[in-house]
C-alpha cells in the first residue's frame, strides 16, 4: 500500500555503510529526505546517488539524507565509495523497509526506463555506471520520501519508470528557509 502526504512515516532500522544503524527516530526534529534505490550497480541509481551528493552541502543544515538499496553492505561497498558521499547509504536485503513504504516493482516500468530514459542512461554509463552486479530485484521501482521534523510524509513520490524521481527543485522548496520579518 503506498503511503501519501500526511501519513506517519513507518518506522525503520537499516545498517549502513559507515558500520551505524539508522532508524526514522534518528532524525526527530529535522527533515529526512528518504530514498529508496533499486541495487547498487543500477546506472540510474548511481547517478541519482552523484546528484545527490552534489546536492547534500546545500541542504544538509535542514535536511538529512539517506538512501537505501536492496543489495548487501559488500555489494554497495563496491560501488558506493565512488560518489564520496556524505550522506547515510543504507542496505535492506530483505526489503523490509520498502515493504512499509509501499515500494514496488514493475516489469514494464523497467522496460520503459530502459528505452524512455535512452539519454539518461547512456550519460549514466558514460560516467562509468554500468549494471555488473545485480544482487536484488531488477524490476524494483525507486521511491522518494521527505519526512517533516515529526515524522509525519510531507511528499511521498513513486516512481513510474526505473529512472524516475523525485524533482531536485521540489526538494530544495522544502529547505528554504523563510525571511524573518
Amino acid at each position: 500500500m503506498q503511503l501519501k502526504a500526511g501519513d506517519k512515516a513507518p518506522d525503520f532500522e537499516l545498517e549502513c555503510l559507515d558500520g551505524t544503524t539508522v532508524r526514522l527516530s534518528d532524525f526527530r526534529g529535522k527533515k529526512l529526505f528518504l530514498s529508496f534505490y533499486r541495487f547498487a550497480s543500477c546506472p540510474f541509481c548511481n547517478l541519482r546517488v552523484h546528484t545527490i551528493s552534489q546536492l547534500y552541502p546545500e541542504i544538509q543544515e535542514q535536511m538529512e539524507v539517506v538512501g537505501v538499496f536492496e543489495s548487501s553492505l559488500e555489494v554497495l561497498q563496491s560501488y558506493m565509495p565512488r560518489h564520496k558521499s556524505a550522506f547515510r547509504i543504507a542496505s535492506d536485503t530483505k526489503a523490509e523497509s520498502y515493504g512499509k513504504y509501499g515500494v514496488s516493482h514493475s516489469f514494464i516500468g523497467m522496460l520503459s526506463g530502459m528505452f524512455l530514459r535512452m539519454p539518461t542512461l547512456m550519460k549514466a554509463m558514460l560516467q562509468g555506471y554500468f549494471p555488473l552486479k545485480i544482487d536484488s530485484s531488477i524490476t524494483r521501482m525507486p521511491a522518494d520520501f521527505i519526512i517533516d521534523e515529526n515524522g509525519m510524509i510531507l511528499v511521498a513520490y513513486y516512481a513510474k519508470d526505473e529512472g524516475d524521481h523525485l524533482d531536485i527543485d521540489e526538494i530544495r522548496k522544502y529547505v528554504i528557509t523563510p525571511p524573518t520579518k
